[in-house]
C-alpha cells in the first residue's frame, strides 16, 4: 500500500467502537514516546491549552502537543510491512479508539513488541496476524527535533518574523494553488477559443455556406466550454479548499497566541484588541474570494496580448495603453485610499470597545445615568468611521469607474483602427470581431485586480496588526524547554523583587524578600495598593518581575511549565471571573476528568451545595456572563470549589470571603482547616476570623514587607501602634 498522508485525520479513528470514559490512550502514548526519546513532560504540560475533544487527545491535535515535548510527529497511513525498525517507535492507532507504540520488530519471526496504555505501558509480543486484526492502518511516526540554540529559534521562528505563521500556512496548500494555476491555465486557453469560433465563422463559414463546417465548430466549441465550465468549478473548489485549510490553522494559531500571552503583553483595551483579532476576516475573505482566482488569472494578460498582436498587428497597442492606463490611475489613489482604510479600520477599533465596555459596565452605567457620556463617544466613533468609510468607499468606486470606461474605449478604438485596417485589406470583418473580444479579455483580468484594491488595502492593514500580535511575549517561547514538575512539596522563596506594572513607573514590589517553608500557613496584611495582590500574582508566573526571582521548591518558576505550576497552586483572586455555563462547567473548568464524588467534595468543602441545594437545576444551575445571576459570596464559593477541587498541594487565597456572610465565611474556615494540614498556604485577608487558620503573619507596606512573625506578635505590634501601617 503506497505511503500518503491523511487529508483529514478522524479524533475517532473508529466510530463504531467504546471508550472508557477515563482513558487517554493518545496521550498516555505521547508520555511514552517522550520517555523514550529522553524529553521530560507531563500530561498537563503536553494538554494544557489545547482544544481537547471530551477532555481527551485526539489525532488532529497530537503534532501539537508533541511539539510540546520537542517532537515532531506526522501522520500516515501505512501497512505493517511498510514499517521499518528506523522509524520506530511510533503509535499505531486501532480499532476501537485505542491505540499502542511500537518499539520493535522481528522480521524473522513476523513478531511485533508493542507498549499498551491499558496495561500501565507495560509490554506485549503479538504475532502480524494479531496485530493487523486490531490495526486501523494508520500510524502516528514521531522523531525527535533538531535541538537550535535559542538565539537561532528565535530567529528562524514564524512568530519572531511576524510573517511566517500566516505566509507559511498558505505554502502549506502550494499543491493546491499549483493545481488552481493549471485549472486557469486551461480556462484562459479555453477562453481563446470564443474569438477564433466568430473569426472562422464570418471568414470562411458565411462566405462559403458551409453549414457541415459551421456545426463541427459549433460542437467542438460546445465541448470547450463543457470543459471550461468544469474547470471554473474545480477552480473555485480548490481555493475554498485552499481557504478553509488556511482559515482553520491560522485562526488555531491566533487564537492560542492571544491565549499564551504574557499578562504584561496583553493590550489595555480588549474591546479594540478583539476587533484587531475579527479583522482576520478581511484577510480570509481576500484569501478565498475571487480575489486569488484575479490574481492568477493575471499573467494570462500576456498570453490574450500576444494573439491581439498575432490577429490584428498594432491594435495590440491600445491595450497595452489601456492597461497602463488602469495601472497609473491605480496608483495614483493608492496613498489617498491607504489613509482611508487605515483611519476606518483604527476607529472601528475604538467603537469595538467602546460597545465592549457599554456591555460589560451596563449596569454601572445606568447607576450612574452616564448613557449620554456613552452614547456620544458612540455617535462620534460611529461619525468619524462614516466619514472615511465614505471616502474609502469613493475612490474605489472611482477605480471600478475608470476601469469601465478604459475598457469601454479601448473597444471604440479598436474598432475605429481596426475598420482603417480592413480598408487597406490588413484585417478581416471576422478579425475585428474577434480582436473586440479578445480585448475585452486581455483588460478585464487587470480590471479585477484593480477593483480590488479597498479590499487588498483593508487585508494589508489587518495582517500588519496581526502581525504585531504575532510577536507579542508569550510564556511558552518556541524552543525553551520547561522543567517539568508533576508534584510540588510547597517551599516557595521570593528574593529580591521589584515589579512595576507594564505603562507604570511605580513600583508595586520594591525589593521584597520572603521564605515560605512547605505546609506553612501564612496570612499577609497591608493597608490598599501595597502590593499583596501583585505577590499571589508573581507566585502564579502571570507576571515576570523586572528583577528578582520566585523559586517554587529551589527551582526558578520561570522554568517550570506554566501549566504544571498553576495545576500545582490553587488560586481565587479578588476579581471573581466565573463563565457562561453551569456551575458544574465553572467549578471543573480546567481540570480534565473529574467525577462527580470530586465535584461533591468540593463543593461541601467550600459551601456550594448550600445554594445548589435549593436550586431545583442542582449544579446544572445557569451561571450568566462573568457570573450574573450569582451573588457575590455564592461566585467566591464557586471560586473556592475550583480552587480546592485538584487537591493542589500549595493555595494563594486572594480575599476569598470578603462578600460572604459571616455564617458562610465560619462554616469555610472550618472545613478548610480540616483539609489544608499538609498544604502550603498564603491568606491574603484582613478578616480575624480568617486568619485564625494561619500560623505567621506578614505585614507588607509599600511593596515592601515591613512585619514579618508568629501572628500573635505581628498583631499586638499592630494594636500598640508599633508598626506605620
Amino acid at each position: 500500500m503506497p505511503e500518503k498522508d491523511t487529508k483529514k485525520p478522524q479524533s475517532g479513528w473508529d466510530l463504531g467502537g467504546t471508550t472508557d470514559t477515563n482513558d487517554d490512550p493518545l496521550l498516555d502514548c505521547l508520555m511514552q514516546l517522550a520517555k523514550l526519546h529522553g524529553r521530560q513532560a507531563t500530561r498537563t504540560g503536553l494538554s494544557s491549552g489545547l482544544p481537547l475533544v471530551h477532555n481527551r487527545l485526539t489525532v488532529e491535535l497530537f503534532a501539537r502537543a508533541a511539539d510540546r515535548a520537542g517532537l515532531s510527529a506526522r501522520v500516515l497511513r501505512r501497512s505493517l510491512e511498510r514499517i521499518s525498525s528506523l522509524q520506530l517507535p511510533a503509535v499505531l492507532l486501532l480499532k476501537d479508539r485505542k491505540a499502542c507504540v511500537l518499539v520493535a520488530i522481528d522480521e524473522a519471526d513476523q513478531q511485533f513488541r508493542i507498549l499498551l496504555p491499558e496495561t500501565g505501558m507495560g509490554e506485549k509480543t503479538v504475532t502480524k496476524q494479531e496485530l493487523e486484526d486490531l490495526y486501523t492502518g494508520y500510524g502516528i511516526f514521531v522523531r525527535p527535533k533538531f535541538r537550535m540554540e535559542r538565539q537561532t529559534v528565535e530567529k528562524m521562528s514564524p512568530t519572531s518574523s511576524g510573517k511566517g505563521w500566516f505566509w507559511g500556512t498558505i505554502f502549506e496548500s502550494w499543491r493546491i494553488y499549483r493545481d488552481v494555476f493549471l485549472a486557469s491555465f486551461l480556462i484562459n486557453v479555453f477562453g481563446l477559443a470564443s474569438p477564433f469560433f466568430v473569426l472562422n465563422v464570418y471568414d470562411r463559414v458565411i462566405p462559403n455556406a458551409a453549414f457541415e463546417t459551421l456545426w463541427v465548430l459549433a460542437i467542438g466549441i460546445s465541448v470547450i466550454y463543457v470543459f471550461a465550465a468544469i474547470m471554473r468549478s474545480l477552480r473555485g473548489y480548490f481555493v475554498d479548499e485552499a481557504g478553509k485549510r488556511a482559515n482553520l490553522k491560522i485562526s488555531a494559531a491566533l487564537f492560542q497566541k492571544v491565549l499564551g500571552l504574557r499578562m504584561e503583553a496583553r493590550p489595555q483595551s480588549i474591546g479594540s484588541f478583539s476587533r484587531n483579532l475579527q479583522e482576520f476576516e478581511s484577510i480570509r475573505d481576500f484569501i478565498t474570494s475571487f480575489s486569488i482566482t484575479a490574481l492568477i488569472d493575471l499573467p494570462f494578460v500576456f498570453l490574450a496580448l500576444f494573439v491581439i498582436w498575432y490577429l490584428g498587428g498594432i491594435i495590440v497597442l491600445v491595450q497595452i495603453i489601456s492597461i497602463l492606463l488602469l495601472l497609473i490611475y491605480t496608483f495614483l489613489v493608492q496613498v489617498p485610499l491607504q489613509k482611508a482604510v487605515e483611519q476606518s479600520f483604527q476607529a472601528s477599533s475604538q467603537k469595538n470597545a467602546i460597545l465592549i465596555e457599554g456591555l460589560t459596565g451596563l449596569e454601572t452605567i445606568k447607576m450612574l445615568g452616564a448613557e449620554s457620556q456613552i452614547q456620544r463617544a458612540w455617535e462620534e466613533a460611529v461619525s468619524y468611521i462614516a466619514k472615511w468609510s465614505a471616502r474609502s468607499r469613493f475612490l474605489s468606486s472611482s477605480v471600478n469607474h475608470f476601469s469601465y470606461f478604459v475598457q469601454s474605449m479601448s473597444v471604440v478604438v479598436v474598432v475605429i483602427v481596426g475598420v482603417y485596417m480592413i480598408s487597406h485589406g490588413n484585417l478581416s470583418q471576422g478579425g475585428l470581431i474577434a480582436l473586440v473580444i479578445l480585448s475585452r479579455q486581455a483588460i478585464a483580468p487587470m480590471s479585477q485586480v484593480v477593483s480590488l484594491a479597498t479590499r487588498y488595502h483593508r487585508a494589508r492593514t489587518a495582517l500588519k496588526t496581526l502581525n504585531k500580535i504575532m510577536k507579542l511575549p508569550v510564556e511558552r517561547p518556541e524552543g525553551k524547554t520547561f522543567l517539568h514538575r508533576s508534584q510540588i512539596e510547597g517551599s516557595i522563596e521570593l528574593k529580591n523583587l521589584i515589579f512595576a506594572y507594564p505603562g507604570q513607573t511605580v513600583k508595586i514590589l520594591n525589593n521584597l524578600s520572603l521564605k515560605i517553608n512547605p505546609a506553612e500557613k501564612v496570612g499577609i496584611i497591608g493597608p490598599i495598593g501595597s502590593g499583596k495582590t501583585t505577590l499571589g500574582k508573581l507566585i502564579l508566573g502571570l507576571y515576570e518581575p523586572l528583577s528578582g526571582m520566585v523559586s517554587i521548591d529551589g527551582t526558578d518558576i520561570r522554568q517550570i511549565d506554566p501549566a504544571d505550576l498553576r495545576h500545582s497552586i490553587g488560586y481565587v483572586s479578588q476579581d471573581i471571573t466565573l463563565f457562561r455555563g453551569t456551575i458544574r462547567d465553572n467549578i471543573t473548568m480546567g481540570a480534565h476528568d473529574i467525577d462527580d464524588n470530586t465535584v461533591l467534595r468540593a463543593a461541601e468543602l467550600t459551601g456550594v451545595n448550600e445554594f445548589v441545594k435549593k436550586h431545583s437545576m442542582g449544579f446544572d444551575m445557569e451561571v450568566g456572563e462573568l457570573g450574573r445571576g450569582l451573588s457575590g459570596g455564592q461566585r467566591q464559593c464557586v471560586a473556592l470549589a475550583r480552587a480546592m477541587l485538584l487537591d493542589p498541594p500549595v493555595l494563594v487565597l486572594d480575599e476569598p470571603t470578603s462578600n460572604m456572610d459571616n455564617r458562610t465565611e465560619v462554616l469555610l474556615r472550618d472545613n478548610l482547616s480540616k483539609v489544608i494540614k499538609n498544604k502550603t498556604v498564603i491568606l491574603i485577608s484582613h478578616r480575624a476570623s480568617l486568619l485564625e487558620m494561619v500560623d505567621r503573619l506578614i505585614v507588607i507596606d509599600n511593596g515592601t514587607i515591613i512585619a514579618d512573625g508568629p501572628k500573635r506578635s505581628v498583631l499586638e505590634a499592630l494594636k500598640k501602634g508599633q508598626l506605620n501601617v
